[in-house]
C-alpha cells in the first residue's frame, strides 16, 4: 500500500509540474505563424475528431498517441489502426495515419505510429520561369511516433511519446524530434469520471537545409573583363515547434441500470478540453458521444477559439484565424468476432470548414 501511495505522490508531482507549464506556453496569437511543423497540430484520427478532440481525458488505444499518450496503456493485447483523411476537401491534400499498439508486461503498452501528409503536386518555378512549365514537385511531411504507457494503479495511467519529424521537397528538407507526455485519471463507482492532462510537441528548433538554398552567381571583373562563377549558400532561419498543453475531463452517463446498479447498454459521454497553444489562440473543445453496447457510436463536437464565430469584421485583429467553423460529427460501427472478443471497427468523422468542403476522415481499427 505504501509503495502504491508513493507512486501516486510522484504522479501528482508530475501533474503539478506539467500544469505549471501553462504559464510558460500560454496562448499568444501575436506569435501566430512564427512556429513551423504545423502538421503536428492536425488530428488525423476519426474517433477523436468526431468529438472535436475534446476526449483526451478518456481516449484509449493507438489514437491516444495524438491526444494523450497515456490512453495507449488501455490496450488489451494488440490494436491496429489505419485512417485516411481528405484534408480541406478540394485542396488536393491528403493524410494517412497508421498505428500499432501492443500490450507488454502487466500494465504496459508500446506503440508505433506513422502520420504522412501529401500536399499534392506543385508547379516548379524559378526567377527566370515564374509561370512554371518546368515540371512539378511533391512536398511530403512525416511524423514517426514511438510511445510507451503504463497503468500505475487501477486509476492512474501515464505515458510518453517520442516523434521524429520530417519535412522535405526535392532539394530542401528539415528534420527534428519532439516529445509528448500525458496522464489520465479515472475514478467513481463505475470509473465514470475521467481527468487528463497532456503536454505536446516539446523539442528543439528545426531548420531547413539543402541544395535548394544555394544559388549560382556570375560576377564580371570590370578591369580584366573575366567572369567568375561561384555558389552562394543561404541559411534559413530556425523555427520553433507548436507546443501546447491539454487539460480536460469527461463523464459517463449510463441510461439503464441492472441489479448491480449499472447496465452499459446505453452510454452517453460528455467531454470538455482546454488547449493552451504557444503560437495561436487557445481552444475550448466540447464533445458528446452515444454508445449502444459498445457496437454503435454516434459523436458530435464543437471546436471553439477566440473570434471563431465573428463574421464580416473589418478589423483584421478580430477575425477568425482558422478554417474550422466549429461543429464536428462522426460515427463508428465496431463488430465483435472470435472467441477472444476481438473487434473490427469502421470510423468516420467530418469537420466543418469555410472555405473548402470540410475535412473527411475514414478509418478502420482491429482489436485482437
Amino acid at each position: 500500500m505504501i509503495r502504491n501511495l508513493d507512486k501516486k505522490v510522484k504522479l501528482m508531482v508530475a501533474v503539478t509540474a506539467m500544469a505549471s507549464s501553462t504559464f510558460i506556453i500560454a496562448g499568444n496569437p501575436e506569435r501566430a505563424g512564427q512556429a513551423g511543423a504545423s502538421q503536428l497540430l492536425i488530428n488525423p484520427y476519426a474517433r477523436n475528431t468526431g468529438m472535436a478532440g475534446s476526449n483526451q481525458s478518456k481516449i484509449k488505444g493507438i489514437e491516444s498517441q495524438f491526444l494523450n499518450v497515456a490512453g495507449t496503456a488501455f490496450t488489451k493485447k494488440t490494436e491496429i489502426n489505419f485512417v485516411r483523411t481528405n484534408w480541406l476537401a478540394g485542396s488536393g491534400i491528403n493524410m494517412n495515419a497508421f498505428g500499432l499498439t501492443q500490450h507488454v508486461g502487466e500494465t504496459g503498452a508500446v506503440g508505433f505510429g506513422v502520420v504522412a501528409l501529401n500536399a499534392g503536386k506543385i508547379d516548379r518555378t524559378t526567377e527566370d520561369s515564374p509561370e512554371g512549365g518546368l515540371g512539378t514537385f511533391n512536398p511530403t511531411f512525416y511524423n514517426i511516433n514511438l510511445s510507451y504507457a503504463k497503468g500505475f494503479s487501477d486509476n492512474i495511467y501515464g505515458g510518453i511519446n517520442v516523434k521524429v519529424i520530417s519535412e522535405q521537397i526535392s532539394n530542401v528538407s528539415a528534420r527534428g524530434i519532439a516529445f509528448d507526455a500525458g496522464i489520465q485519471y479515472q475514478t467513481g463507482k463505475n470509473d465514470q469520471i475521467h481527468f487528463g492532462i497532456s503536454l505536446k510537441n516539446i523539442g528543439p528548433k528545426m531548420q531547413y537545409k539543402g541544395d535548394g538554398l544555394t544559388e549560382q552567381m556570375i560576377v564580371q571583373n570590370s578591369q580584366s573583363g573575366f567572369e567568375y562563377q561561384f555558389t552562394m549558400s543561404n541559411r534559413s532561419a530556425s523555427f520553433e515547434l507548436p507546443s501546447l498543453i491539454n487539460i480536460g475531463g469527461a463523464y459517463d452517463i449510463y441510461l439503464t441500470r441492472d441489479t448491480a446498479g449499472v447496465l452499459k447498454t446505453h452510454r452517453v459521454t460528455l467531454a470538455a478540453n482546454f488547449t493552451s497553444n504557444s503560437f495561436t489562440y487557445d481552444n475550448y473543445l466540447f464533445g458528446l458521444e452515444y454508445s449502444w453496447k459498445d457496437i454503435l457510436f454516434i459523436r458530435g463536437g464543437l471546436y471553439t477559439e477566440k473570434y471563431i464565430f465573428k463574421k464580416g469584421n473589418d478589423n483584421l485583429n478580430q477575425q477568425r484565424m482558422t478554417a474550422f467553423t466549429g461543429p464536428t460529427c462522426g460515427a463508428t460501427v465496431e463488430i465483435p468476432f472470435g472467441e477472444k472478443k476481438s473487434t473490427f471497427g469502421v470510423d468516420y468523422s467530418y469537420r466543418f470548414t469555410n472555405p473548402f468542403g470540410g475535412v473527411h476522415s475514414f478509418g478502420f481499427r482491429i482489436n485482437l
